[in-house]
C-alpha cells in the first residue's frame, strides 16, 4: 500500500494536481481492488467526510486517463476500479455472490496481446473475464443442488420472445 507521499509523487508523475479528493480516491482504489464508484464513494467519505459523487466521479476519470487506474466493468455489473496496471491481467467472476479475483494471463508472454487474426489492428489491451463460482459458494452449495451459475438471465420464456422478435413476431 502506497504512503501519503507515493500516492503524491504518483499524481505528480503523471502531470496531475495533488488534491486531497485525488489522493482519497487514489488509496481507496489501492486499498480496495476492484471495487465500484459508489464504493469508492463510501471509503473516502469515511476517512475525508462530504465528497460529492461528481468528485469521485471526475478523479476516477482522471486517473483512468492517465494511467494510474484501471476500470473493468464486467457483463451485467458497474464499473469496477484496479490501481494494478501495466500487466494487463485478467479477472474471474463470480457468478453467485460477484466476488472478482485477479488472474495472470492465460497463455504466452503479458500482455496477451497476440491475437490468432488481428483484424488489421494495432492491438494495445487484452480484456478477458473468466466467470464461475467461488470456492466459498462452491461449498455452501448443497450436493446435487441446481448451480445457480446456470444462466439465469436468460430463462426460457426469454430465449422464446428474442426468437419472436428476430422473426418479425411479437
Amino acid at each position: 500500500m502506497p504512503t501519503p507521499p507515493d500516492l503524491e509523487r504518483m499524481l505528480r508523475q503523471v502531470g496531475l494536481r495533488v488534491t486531497r479528493p485525488r489522493t482519497a480516491v487514489l488509496s481507496a482504489v489501492y486499498e480496495h481492488p476492484h471495487a465500484d464508484t459508489d464504493s469508492i464513494l463510501g471509503f473516502v467519505r469515511q476517512d475525508y467526510g462530504d465528497v460529492s459523487h461528481q468528485a469521485v466521479y471526475d478523479v476516477l476519470r482522471a486517473l483512468t486517463d492517465t494511467g494510474l487506474v484501471r476500470r473493468f466493468q464486467p457483463t451485467g455489473s458497474l464499473a469496477r476500479y484496479e490501481a494494478r496496471v501495466g500487466d494487463n491481467h485478467h479477472h474471474v467472476v463470480c457468478r453467485s455472490c460477484g466476488a472478482i479475483s485477479d488472474v495472470d494471463c492465460a497463455v504466452g508472454p503479458a500482455p496477451c496481446l497476440t491475437a490468432s487474426d488481428d483484424a488489421g489492428y494495432a492491438i494495445d489491451e487484452a480484456e478477458v473475464i473468466y466467470w464461475g463460482r467461488c470456492a466459498q459458494c462452491l461449498s455452501s452449495s448443497p450436493v446435487g443442488a441446481p448451480d445457480p451459475s446456470i444462466d439465469r438471465r436468460r430463462q426460457p420464456q426469454a430465449r422464446k420472445k428474442d426468437t419472436e422478435i428476430r422473426r418479425g413476431q411479437s
